[in-house]
């Protein structure tokens, strides 16, 4: 299994699910980040339309481009639901945010070949280990 800071440095697309439109969100922080950073960033949240101007999708089966990375920002019950569907779009790596864990999920992506993160922040592992 690739580091975290290799799984960042390989990918283009990351998926943020559970993306926010509130800026007091850290949801809404780090996909601000992740864009000023250079990646695609594509926004999942079946409530809201647009985040930071980009088109909210309401599932990851709605995104019709490869994702390199499923980042998600929703409670820890719904991450082996969320597991399974990146492993059904061919998502290469998927990554619970800071405090987040599960087990499940985790059992789930690496059966299906991804890579697997879990209770560390996108934002801070580019920060600390891939920004100059």
């Amino acid at each position: 299994m690739r580091s975290p800071a290799a799984i960042l440095r390989d990918s283009s697309t990351i998926a943020l699910v559970g993306a926010s439109p509130r800026p007091g969100r850290p949801s809404h922080g780090v996909l601000r980040y992740l864009l000023e950073a250079g990646y695609r960033v594509i926004p999942v949240n079946p409530a809201c339309d647009t985040v930071l101007g980009l088109e909210c999708l309401p599932s990851l089966a709605a995104i019709h481009e490869p994702i390199d990375l499923v980042d998600v920002f929703r409670r820890e019950e719904h991450a082996p639901g969320l597991a399974r569907e990146a492993a059904a779009v061919g998502a290469r790596a998927f990554w619970l945010q800071l405090g987040l864990r599960s087990p499940e999920a985790r059992r789930v992506a690496l059966e299906s070949g991804m890579d697997y993160v879990e209770d560390l922040c996108t934002a801070v592992v580019h920060r600390n280990e891939l920004s100059s």
